[in-house]
């Protein structure tokens, strides 16, 4: 198969997959999402949508979220990991809402990455699922299954994303990074994966990740 032949096999195998696409954080808005996407960093989706409810049942928007202190923004998300930084930029891109835009969630990957916590995966996450802005998020699942799908030189999620968005058809890049995460996660994971349920690896992998699986089998028979 040619790399474009490639692209076709992953996108179809997808849409089998994953015809209706769960979005994996829960949320009511473009800004409880923003919130939710940011405490999502090094945390499971799981946790956070255990505690978004607790949080957003104080405050789901900026004006009562900024009635909070730091601290007790804090105490909230403690379980999520990464606390005090989180809660900092929790309430300061609450604070930026307020006062530069009406409390208003930006439509612009630029703009929210002046705010505070937010890096260009988060506001990638948040154009791309609040305002069907075409995006393409790159986390860690994408990262590995670019790869390990020889589609990317996994060199860094920048060149990832670059490879991804040159590759995919512009029209498709919203469901298309939520299949490729649900995917790498049911199967294609970092650890515990088995090369026989995935389809994908197993059809167009890349040779080297093909040969290094075969001999940790082996060692480990």
């Amino acid at each position: 198969m040619n790399k474009q032949e490639k692209v076709s096999f992953v996108i179809n195998t997808l849409k089998e997959l994953y015809p209706t696409i769960p979005v994996p954080l829960d949320h009511q808005d473009p800004y409880t999402l923003l919130i939710a996407v940011l405490l999502s960093a090094q945390c499971t989706d799981k946790r956070v949508n255990q505690i978004t409810p607790i949080l957003f049942a104080r405050a789901d928007n900026p004006y009562d979220m900024v009635k909070m202190s730091v601290e007790e923004i804090r105490e909230i998300i403690k379980p999520v990991g990464l606390s005090p930084m989180k809660a900092k930029g929790i309430y300061g891109l609450s604070k930026m809402l307020i006062e530069d835009h009406h409390g208003i969630v930006p439509e612009s990957i630029e703009i929210l990455e002046t705010f505070p916590a937010v890096g260009h995966k988060t506001a990638s996450v948040v154009v791309s699922q609040a305002f069907g802005i075409p995006a393409f998020p790159v986390d860690t699942h994408i990262h590995r299954l670019m790869y390990r799908w020889n589609l990317t030189n996994g060199k860094n999620v920048k060149q990832t994303e670059k490879d991804a968005k040159r590759l995919f058809p512009k029209n498709i890049w919203n469901e298309i990074h939520l299949q490729i995460i649900w995917y790498g996660r049911e199967y294609s994971p970092a650890r515990g994966w088995d090369l026989e349920k995935d389809v994908i690896t197993k059809t167009i992998g890349r040779k080297s990740v093909l040969e290094n699986y075969a001999k940790t089998k082996k060692r480990t028979r």
